[in-house]
């Protein structure tokens, strides 16, 4: 799982439900706040609207108190008609009109307003007092000694006001703040009127329904996205789990195991251990589920998983189900022998795991798991230590390590027995010098930098060069002389192999050719064709329209094929075999006896030769026992009617025994190494020469 992946699944995992509560109850706060101080502003902008009001209506009477003294109207009358109470004060504060009994105190200022500063001048009451001061010194409302009165207003069947007589009466309370207000004159006295700032509970009772209206909703709301983001956080539970638990044994998966793993790696307190990621595999699991039903199979992984996490340190080594067969580990390895020992103790436990409820088909059959052999890859991580201190991993990598453990494990491959392989850097080497192979295989066969060597065949009996083998070496201009053993198994593997077969028929074919025209007695050459290129139903008609294109007579090119080519499908080699010999090409079966089915074999195949491995001539085994097998390999081949070849001979006395067997043909050291083109040609000449010298000598005998 590549770094950025990584994070953005880390971020979507570890998103808490709680934070976006708070924040959601946070906005929701905000918002309430942001309600409540409106609905207080607007209270506060009516009681404003409310002074500024009756003071207008205060300077209109001030105005009409001016022009009373112009006109023969009595202001007093006016005022006692309207109930106003008033009175001037003069700049002593000395009452010089009006009502000069009153409860206007000389304690008063400027009026403070929510919305702005404004001229007004107010003075208290001595009786009700509704005024305070705010901290600026400014006169304000103190709405907390309001007093709710009753006050009844009667309706005719019309709705107009009528007498306390009818029968319709309404009953509304309200709170009337009288406040004295001042308005001055041109004279520099100040013209007092008592007014009377009257609000109803109505207009209290309205904003109180908005208040709560609006709280209702935002708490609905607010409750609303509660439940939501509960419920997107169940799913991302129920997500996250479909995405990180395996299916069968219920515990970690890959990812899992990658996002976990690395996060123990991560660790400031893990920072000096040394780790080891291991790929366990059970070998031949599949062939098991084959035989078994698959819920049996699955029981086996349960029980297995369930004995390793057994054997684990809780929540500082790791174990996940990867595969079907296969498991990844991770665990504290002080050292490698502590690895191989604990390996080898999870392989004891897992021999004596319980079976009895596996499945029915396993009743009865406790021992049956004994089948079962492990192999394991480990990559070794080692602490992270820099300048004698440890530093926290921050970078880990975990899936790079646990692919290194698998190419570990694919070492173990050739074998079906329990086994542990540790990966060091020849792996690497190895799987670096691949990549840069599979880089330059195709711009090396179009420069043909692919050399064709060829060994000599020669007759045991008289030294005759009677045939050869076609080898492949690769003459690179970036890596120098590249022995096939370093390339040939990376082309197998990623099938490259089959335009090599391609290459090494076109110039084994031309070289041929151009032997012949000039003279030289040829030998047929061998050539090998890779197992990959017999899944080809037109292999015969390629190799013939391959060698005819340069004009080479078939009897010169011999078909090599492995013995290991017989295990995939039969019938269709059987087929290319019997194409390629109406044809009239030769067909030979290269490393006979180095498989498993080399007499079954040639039961089907119809081949012209037969070549025997170098490995019967290796090794310490009794001599007359190999030479029994020997023998009667030459001599089998014989009845087929077969030629047979020898490889790998480099002795004497192996030569002298083979002649003796009948062997047709030797390859190896003690005759010839693989040779360049032009080496091979020296010897074809020596034979030509020697040959002629041969015959001299015989007309001299007989002349």
């Amino acid at each position: 799982m590549s770094n950025t992946k990584e994070k953005k699944f880390l971020k979507l995992k570890n998103q808490h439900t709680w934070s976006s509560i708070v924040i959601s109850v946070i906005t929701f706060t905000i918002i309430f706040a942001i309600i409540n101080v409106a609905v207080i502003f607007f209270m506060l902008y009516s009681i404003d609207s409310k002074v500024d009001d009756e003071y207008k209506i205060v300077r209109q009477i001030a105005d009409i108190y001016l022009n009373s003294h112009n006109s023969d109207v009595s202001f007093e009358k006016i005022a006692e008609s309207n109930g106003y109470e008033y009175f001037v004060r003069d700049a002593d504060g000395t009452v010089i009109d009006g009502d000069s009994v009153n409860t206007c105190s000389e304690n008063g200022g400027e009026m403070g307003f929510v919305f702005g500063k404004r001229n007004y001048t107010v003075y208290e009451d001595t009786e009700e007092d509704y005024l305070v001061y705010d901290s600026a010194g400014m006169v304000v409302l103190n709405l907390r000694n309001m007093h709710w009165t009753e006050d009844q207003i009667a309706l005719d069947g019309g709705g107009t006001a009528a007498g306390k007589d009818d029968e319709t009466v309404i009953a509304t309370g309200y709170a009337d703040m009288p406040l004295w207000i001042g308005v001055p004159l041109n004279d520099n006295s100040t013209f007092i009127v008592k007014g009377h700032i009257r609000v109803r509970i109505s207009d209290f009772f309205v904003l109180l329904a908005i208040f709560i209206a609006m709280n209702i909703i935002m708490l609905f709301f607010l409750i609303f996205r509660i439940i939501r983001i509960v419920g997107e956080f169940s799913r991302r539970r129920k997500i996250t789990e479909l995405f990180l638990v395996d299916e069968v044994t219920r515990g970690n998966n890959r990812m899992a195991f990658m996002l976990k793993g690395n996060q123990i790696l991560r660790k400031s307190k893990n920072a000096d251990k040394r780790y080891a990621v291991m790929h366990l595999t059970i070998v031949k699991f599949r062939n098991f589920c084959m035989c078994h039903t698959p819920e049996e199979g699955n029981n086996i992984l349960v029980r297995i998983s369930a004995i390793i996490s057994q054997n684990l340190i809780p929540n500082e080594e790791l174990l996940a189900h990867v595969s079907s067969s296969s498991f990844a580990l991770l665990m504290e390895a002080p050292t490698d022998d502590a690895v191989r020992q604990r390996f080898s103790t999870l392989l004891e436990r897992l021999n004596d795991m319980d079976m009895r409820d596996a499945g029915p088909m396993m009743a009865g059959h406790t021992q049956a798991y004994r089948s079962f052999q492990f192999q394991a890859g480990v990559q070794i991580i080692e602490p992270n230590i820099i300048e004698g201190k440890k530093k926290k991993r921050k970078d880990t990598g975990l899936e790079h390590f646990y692919n290194n453990a698998v190419t570990a494990k694919s070492t173990l491959e050739s074998t079906a027995d329990s086994g542990i392989a540790f990966f060091d850097e020849k792996l690497l080497e190895d799987e670096r010098w691949a990549e840069m192979v599979e880089e330059y295989q195709q711009k090396a066969l179009d420069n043909e930098e692919f050399v064709v060597y060829y060994q000599p065949k020669y007759s045991p009996d008289t030294e005759e060069l009677v045939g050869a083998e076609a080898l492949i070496r690769w003459q690179s201009p970036e890596f120098g002389f590249v022995p096939p053993g370093r390339f040939i198994p990376i082309f197998e593997n990623n099938g490259f192999i089959t335009s090599i077969d391609h290459y090494m028929i076109c110039h084994v074919a031309r070289d041929q050719k151009n032997w012949l025209d000039a003279g030289m007695k040829c030998v047929p050459v061998s050539v090998n064709v890779s197992r990959a290129h017999f899944a080809e139903s037109d292999l015969a008609e390629q190799i013939r329209n391959m060698v005819d294109e340069v004009g080479t007579p078939h009897e010169f090119i011999e078909i090599e094929l492995t013995e290991s080519a017989f295990f995939d499908d039969k019938n269709a080699i059987i087929e290319s075999i019997e194409r390629l010999k109406s044809y009239g090409f030769s067909v030979s079966m290269d490393d006979f006896g180095s498989g498993y089915s080399s007499l079954n074999s040639l039961k089907d195949m119809d081949l012209d030769v037969l070549k025997l491995d170098a490995e019967f001539f290796r090794g310490d085994a009794d001599p007359e026992r190999k030479a029994v097998v020997i023998s009667e390999a030459i001599n089998l081949a014989k009845r087929l009617n077969m030629r047979t070849v020898a490889e790998g001979v480099e002795e004497k006395d192996e030569v002298d025994f083979l002649s003796e067997q009948g062997c047709d043909m030797i390859q190896g050291y003690y005759f010839s190494k693989p040779l360049p083109k032009d080496e091979y040609e020296s010897r074809m000449d020596k034979r030509e020469t020697d040959t002629q010298n041969d015959q001299n000598e015989s007309d001299k005998q007989l002349s």
